[in-house]
């Protein structure tokens, strides 16, 4: 087969580009992936017990997007999200992100509705009026107390970095809630799919016009002569780190096998300040298996392996914004588009990610008129 286009990456990203190239514009598409597997980091597998696990860390599948639902709903059936963390501090477990019951536990009161709890968290912040990063920002909407208890030492292990020297955004991404709701996300469509994120792509990029090659480097097809190339790689090393490596955070996991149906009372749980890992996860929470066993997976941080989580400060982003630049010029003499959490060094959630592929491949259908 000859292909009109190449992408780079059989992720989320592509699997998506694909499948609308594909089936709405009858283009001929070549996926490649370095490794030796396609759905990027939403990739799970069965575990040796028998226990489908999420072998890049949990991803928990959310959207206010009845559309996005709509679409993904052509290649799987869904069960609900079971989405709830609690974070461990001096041997109590409380929901997370913080809420009135977190609130109430930790301060040892009892307040009944969100005005009462608003109150008293307004007495406990500081008055910061632009945060300038991760520390301003969680002391101004939480205070000290609850910052030093359930943020301060979990970013210190997942960054490697001081809160106050990482932008806004890291800790900005977490609710703060005056109610009793303890569901991780707000989302109105809380969803995973109900036989795994694997067997989703695979059903989505099964077309006779897309083909797959695993453990493929670009390098090796990069003088290739295609009409298109999406890259969803990372964005430096596509043009040879010419400014410099972008930093990122990278992940360890260590998996333990427990001969009971569940060890956890919840998918997630947090540790701010036990352990060397940030948190333990059972998935089982989540994917509703009926297995008599078990996994748990721990995450350890490290700036060693696969790039997972950009590193949002000031130098890190100055260094982006001039790959940025390059990769404009590339779109535009090339015909290459870079798409994706590694192409754009900036975190998308699964929707996020998705939705940023439906609407490049919008611009390139436009392109080709």
């Amino acid at each position: 087969m000859e292909f009109d286009v190449l992408i780079v990456g059989a992720g989320p990203v592509g699997c998506v580009l694909a499948e609308q190239l594909a089936n709405l514009s009858n283009k001929k598409v070549l996926i490649i992936d370095k490794r030796y597997h396609m759905a990027g980091n939403c990739y799970d597998e069965t575990h040796e017990s028998g226990v489908l696990i999420h072998k890049y860390g949990p991803h928990y599948f959310r959207t206010n997007d009845k559309n996005l639902v709509d679409y993904l709903s052509k290649f799987t059936e869904w069960i609900e999200g079971n989405y709830y963390v609690t974070s461990k501090y001096i041997n109590e477990y409380y929901p997370f992100p913080i809420n009135r019951l977190t609130i109430n536990n930790f301060f040892e009161k009892k307040f009944k509705t969100e005005s009462e709890v608003e109150k008293f968290i307004n007495e406990k912040r500081i008055k910061i009026e632009n945060p300038k990063n991760s520390e301003e920002f969680v002391l101004s909407r939480v205070g000290k107390e609850l910052y030093e208890a359930f943020y301060l030492g979990y970013t210190l292990k997942q960054w490697d970095l001081h809160p106050s020297k990482l932008g806004p955004s890291v800790c900005g991404r977490i609710p703060i809630r005056y109610n009793e709701d303890c569901r991780y996300v707000d989302h109105k469509y809380q969803l995973t799919p109900k036989f795994g994120f694997t067997e989703l792509f695979k059903k989505m990029i099964n077309h006779k016009n897309i083909d797959l090659k695993l453990n493929t480097d670009f390098k090796d097809l990069r003088n290739e002569n295609f009409k298109t190339i999406i890259y969803t790689g990372a964005i430096d090393e596509y043009f040879n780190f010419k400014y410099g490596k972008l930093k990122w955070r990278s992940l360890e996991f260590k998996y333990k096998t427990f001969n009971k149906e569940f060890v956890q009372p919840n998918v997630q749980i947090n540790y701010s300040n036990d352990f060397n890992y940030t948190r333990s996860v059972e998935i089982k929470h989540v994917t509703k298996q009926k297995i008599e066993k078990t996994v748990i997976s721990y995450e350890y941080p490290t700036d060693k392996g696969d790039p997972y989580y950009p590193i949002p400060n000031e130098i890190n982003e100055s260094i982006y914004r001039k790959y940025k630049l390059l990769a404009e010029i590339e779109t535009k003499e090339k015909n290459v588009h870079f798409c994706g959490r590694l192409a754009e060094y900036k975190y998308y959630n699964t929707d996020e990610v998705i939705l940023k592929a439906l609407e490049l491949y919008q611009k390139i259908k436009e392109n080709d008129k």
